[in-house]
């Protein structure tokens, strides 16, 4: 095909816009609503997994070392940590740093702490990191094992369900935004199909002064590619407004200090992206369906 015939098919398929009005602005209805709501689950299940990966990240092991270990069997120690697979960080906390956090961690009870500054009970501590939070419960299993290790703490039992909870809701939001975006290659072939079957004595005419498959076809398909364009704006704006607000009134009145949402930028800029290359692919998808199956051209 050459530059002049592309150019042809993409003046004809804009003026093919204006001059069937109501089916462009039912087809761009039709992008629009799913696109505002596969825009709205893409928002809240972004936010969920950048609230799951910060939890996960925060998850971490600490191995209490008997207090009757010496420097040097600490070094051993933390070598025979540092060797379990898919460790990622261990990193050692003196009993006086231990003291120190349990004290900040109490608040304003925390000062009764300080009589143990003098003859500090507690012990010496590594911390350890898995290069994949969800290993965290397999290296604590393997570390508890070892020789001078008198205590593991990972939150037992709360790790486990916290995976597990945020397992299923990863898995909930993707099975529901792949039900939607389903839903919407559905509903706009079935409106191009009827952009078609309303336009079908142009295409006979074009079929018998000798026109190709692929002559007939283009138009459609740019039809479909500016009514995913067209479609995904408003959603867009709709989204960066709501969203924008949102994210200001929670930053400035809400901020709970263990959930954060994602900037507005570069949030928003990606999430137009996704739309826009999302309503670009169900709209050509659409047309592609109408003109082969329907049309059989």
């Amino acid at each position: 095909m050459t530059l002049h015939t592309f150019k042809r098919h993409v003046r004809e398929s804009i003026k093919s816009l204006g001059r069937n009005g109501w089916m462009t602005f039912a087809s761009a209805s039709a992008v629009t609503v799913t696109l505002l709501l596969v825009g709205v689950f893409f928002a809240v299940m972004f936010n969920i997994n950048h609230f799951a990966q910060k939890v996960e990240n925060d998850v971490e092991i600490r191995v209490h070392i008997e207090l009757t270990a010496d420097s040097r069997q600490k070094d051993a120690l933390r070598r025979r940590i540092e060797a379990i697979p898919n460790v990622k960080e261990v990193r050692y906390s003196s009993k006086d740093e231990e003291l120190k956090r349990l004290i900040k961690s109490m608040g304003d009870e925390g000062s009764s702490f300080r009589l143990f500054e003098q003859d500090n009970p507690l012990s010496d501590v590594y911390v350890v990191k898995a290069a994949h939070p969800q290993d965290t419960v397999k290296i604590a299993k393997q570390i508890e094992t070892l020789p001078f290790v008198h205590k593991v703490n990972y939150g037992q039992g709360t790790v486990e369900k916290l995976f597990d909870a945020l397992k299923v809701a990863r898995n909930v939001g993707l099975v529901l935004i792949l039900g939607l975006l389903f839903t919407a290659m559905f509903l706009i072939s079935n409106t191009i199909k009827i952009t078609i079957f309303a336009r079908r004595r142009e295409i006979e005419i074009m079929r018998l002064v000798g026109a190709t498959n692929g002559f007939i076809r283009w138009p459609f398909f740019l039809e479909g590619l500016w009514l995913g364009l067209l479609g995904a704006l408003f959603p867009i704006a709709a989204l960066s407004i709501v969203y924008y607000n949102v994210y200001e009134v929670y930053e400035q009145r809400v901020s709970l200090p263990f959930f954060e949402l994602l900037p507005f930028s570069p949030f928003m800029w990606q999430l137009s992206g996704l739309l826009l290359a999302i309503g670009a692919g169900i709209g050509i998808w659409g047309s592609v369906m109408s003109v082969r199956k329907f049309l059989k051209v």
